[in-house]
């Protein structure tokens, strides 16, 4: 049977990030994706036009649905809008037994806040503390911790300030610094430096939520951290290579690039 891995996320129109970026990263790793709404965005490649986020009690019902009757073998989290739902998903979380991935999402590829400022206290106090592995980029960063990464080596630092919040593990993504697209994952006394090649393709939008889904995947099939972050490092650098011109705007990556390099 295939592992089973739950995103609890926000849903995105125009399909390159949020549930249906994490979905179809799930299928092209091998495991099925299954999922909990948290909020409706009216988007497409040109920014978020509206948000709408679901009761706390429709979340909920979603995820005990689920976890109750399927079970899952990792979890991984990203829109989750207000202090409200941060809190019940923490506590969801904190009650299931699997790995759990936490993309802290802020703001949007283009800018678009996605996350209440009342909720970043949330964040650091329920969510993390509850995450095998944090996944922030370096906005994120800044927003949750107040340190602002302005080279390769400020990411040690940054790491430690995620850290203290409680996650087992922190990928601090590197990729708005110049030069080679570089992450350093660490659990606070081992560190793992991923590095790939910056590709020259604007249409990078999902990357977070693609990553996140990734190293739940990997995970999921029964991967260390270290593995299991190399391995959506790898998927992720691919899935950006082939990233396609969708709209007016910033594109997705492309999920199945994978597939068709097997066939």
């Amino acid at each position: 049977m295939k592992p089973g891995v739950l995103t609890v996320a926000g849903s995105d129109s125009g399909g390159g990030a949020g549930i249906q970026a994490d979905l179809k990263t799930m299928l092209a790793l091998g495991v099925h994706g299954m999922s909990v709404l948290t909020a409706v965005t009216a988007q497409n490649s040109l920014g978020v036009q509206g948000a709408w986020e679901l009761p706390v009690a429709a979340v909920r019902a979603q995820y005990r649905s689920v976890v109750d009757d399927i079970g899952v073998r990792a979890v991984k989290t990203g829109m989750l809008a207000s202090a409200e739902l941060v809190e019940a998903v923490a506590e969801l979380i904190g009650g299931t037994d699997a790995p759990a991935v936490v993309d802290p999402v802020g703001v949007s590829k283009h800018g678009d806040s996605l996350l209440a400022a009342s909720a970043l206290d949330s964040v650091r106090t329920k969510l993390l503390p509850v995450a095998t592995v944090a996944t922030p980029n370096l906005d994120e960063v800044a927003q949750l911790t107040g340190v602002h990464v302005e080279s390769e080596d400020d990411l040690r630092r940054a790491a430690a300030a995620v850290l203290a919040y409680g996650p087992r593990w922190v990928v601090v993504k590197g990729g708005h610094l110049a030069g080679d697209a570089v992450d350093l994952l660490t659990d606070g006394s081992e560190e793992h430096w991923l590095r790939a090649p910056r590709h020259d393709n604007r249409h990078t939008h999902g990357t977070g939520c693609t990553l996140a889904s990734a190293i739940a995947s990997q995970l999921a099939k029964g991967q260390s951290v270290p593995e299991a972050v190399a391995a959506a490092k790898e998927y992720v650098t691919g899935a950006i290579a082939a990233g396609f011109a969708l709209g007016g705007g910033i594109g997705p990556v492309d999920h199945g690039w994978a597939l068709r390099a097997c066939e």
